[in-house]
């Protein structure tokens, strides 16, 4: 069985106490069969902001547990049972076969969304829906997850194929540019990410990569460092963002992903 760090010296101290008591609960439910507990997402990049951003984590288990498992694992989990701090948690659980290899799928044994501002979720495997924000989240956890328990993430969670994740980035670029269950704000900074990961191969947190494209992008520098200041803001008091500018930078995003795309031949 993988060890626990104690304390989480890497993730924000608002969160550590919840993220301590998650890592026990999903210990005692799942017993030996747990390989590790990794902390993904706005944790992992250190752009977490309270009251704004979701706890993201990867559970890795041995083998498909019984569904029994699974279940207790939700329940157990479930906001009303123990509150999440942040606007919610977003908690996906693969097995350990499935997540050392690369894939473009989803993959997932329990998809849990939970929390005061997220609406909830608990999906026992795929259900037909998008793959993408999986595929992108396994290529975080590999590049700078967070083991809040078990050995180091690259070892227990593969980096995608390059033309598994440049179909993934390019499926993020299009949901983002329908804006719909999106803040305008984090529409415009996932545009700087993901222009920003095409270009050198490395995530970025999202004010980082916003940084970046602002300093080169003058055109839409203005834009730019509006959606910054509305992310520092609380998801009730983000900033209203022009539309058909936001539009139009999501029409330039498109663009750049697609002639990285074409360069790495995928």
């Amino acid at each position: 069985m993988g060890t626990e760090t104690e304390p989480f010296r890497a993730v924000p101290a608002e969160v550590r106490p919840y993220l301590t008591e998650l890592v026990h609960r999903t210990r005692a439910v799942c017993g030996p069969r747990l390989t590790a507990v990794v902390a993904v997402g706005s944790l992992a990049l250190g752009d977490y902001r309270h009251d704004r951003s979701d706890v993201d984590v990867t559970v890795v288990l041995e083998g498909p547990p019984p569904d029994g498992v699974l279940r207790e694992l939700a329940e157990v989990l479930d906001h009303r049972r123990l509150p999440c701090p942040a606007a919610g948690l977003e908690l996906v659980c693969y097995a350990a076969d499935f997540a050392r290899v690369p894939s473009g799928e989803a993959g997932y044994l329990l998809d849990l969304n939970t929390g005061a501002q997220l609406p909830g979720r608990a999906a026992f495997g795929p259900d037909g829906g998008p793959s993408f924000w999986y595929v992108i989240d396994r290529s975080v956890a590999h590049q700078s997850g967070i083991a809040l328990y078990g050995p180091p993430a690259p070892e227990v969670i593969a980096e995608p194929r390059p033309a598994d994740l440049y179909a993934a980035v390019r499926a993020s670029v299009r949901e983002h540019g329908d804006g719909e269950g999106h803040l305008a704000d984090n529409r415009v900074l996932n545009g700087c990410r993901s222009v920003v990961h095409c270009r050198t191969g490395r995530w970025f947190a999202k004010r980082d990569a916003a940084g970046r494209v602002a300093a080169a992008e003058e055109e839409f520098r203005p834009l730019i460092e509006a959606a910054v200041r509305s992310f520092e803001l609380p998801r009730a008091a983000a900033l209203p963002l022009p539309a058909p500018r936001v539009r139009e930078f999501l029409g330039w995003v498109r663009a750049r992903v697609e002639e990285s795309a074409a360069a790495a031949g995928a």
